[in-house]
């Protein structure tokens, strides 16, 4: 497991060099080919999301425990996990609060008639999708929360034999893939209901409320004396 903490640093950093790229890029883009390179950062964020769930489901079929207890991540963090990880819908929550920020802050412009394609600027036809889609994940994460409810609560029926203990164990490691899963779907069909440029400050706000946890998390467990 700790090649997977390995795994994790080295994807962060990538992920915040990701984010340098993300935040230098021309926005809103002033060409086609600002555009063409816009689409393409977006492409590497979510392929390198893609990579860290290719990796953490190989480690979550090796030992899901470890994967629930994190040594990687923050107290924080661990605080704020839905089945080893960020809940789904967080997502919709970061669209709308960006969006409406945004939207403060150019209000006048956009009252006067004015498009600012960012996040700001979404259009009746995209909140109604991306209210679709909320709808439709919470249903799923609902789904997999009463699965893992319903694992809890059969684990008290073990008889202590080896074989129901791989079982159990098979099984929890099937609700965090389905979590795990639904976690990037979600990311994807978000991002695919959005601009490029919205797309590139959807990303930006994600990795920097990531970042954000992270670090305050770790600047925590620094001062905490036991």
């Amino acid at each position: 497991m700790a090649s997977f903490a390995t795994f994790y640093t080295t994807w962060n950093d990538q992920l915040h060099h990701l984010l340098r790229q993300l935040c230098s890029a021309p926005k809103p883009p002033t060409t086609q080919d600002h555009l063409h390179h816009l689409s393409h950062l977006v492409d590497k964020v979510l392929s390198h999301y893609s990579e860290y769930y290719r990796v953490k489901a190989a480690v979550v079929e090796r030992d899901v425990l470890e994967v629930f207890a994190a040594p990687w991540a923050s107290s924080l963090e661990k605080s704020l996990h839905w089945i080893a990880g960020w809940r789904p819908t967080t997502v919709f929550h970061l669209v709308y609060t960006e969006s409406s920020i945004l939207f403060e802050s150019h209000i006048v412009d956009i009252l006067r008639g004015m498009r600012t394609g960012d996040l700001g600027d979404l259009s009746p036809s995209q909140f109604r999708r991306v209210s679709e889609l909320q709808c439709e994940t919470v249903k799923e994460e609902n789904a997999i929360t009463d699965e893992l409810s319903e694992w809890q609560h059969s684990i008290g029926d073990l008889m202590g034999t080896f074989t129901e203990v791989d079982q159990m164990i098979g099984r929890l490691a099937s609700v965090v893939q389905k979590a795990d899963d639904l976690r990037l779907r979600t990311l994807k069909k978000v991002v695919n209901l959005l601009t490029p440029q919205q797309a590139v400050e959807f990303l930006i706000a994600a990795a920097e409320l990531q970042f954000g946890i992270r670090e305050w998390g770790m600047n925590q467990d620094g001062q905490r004396t036991f």
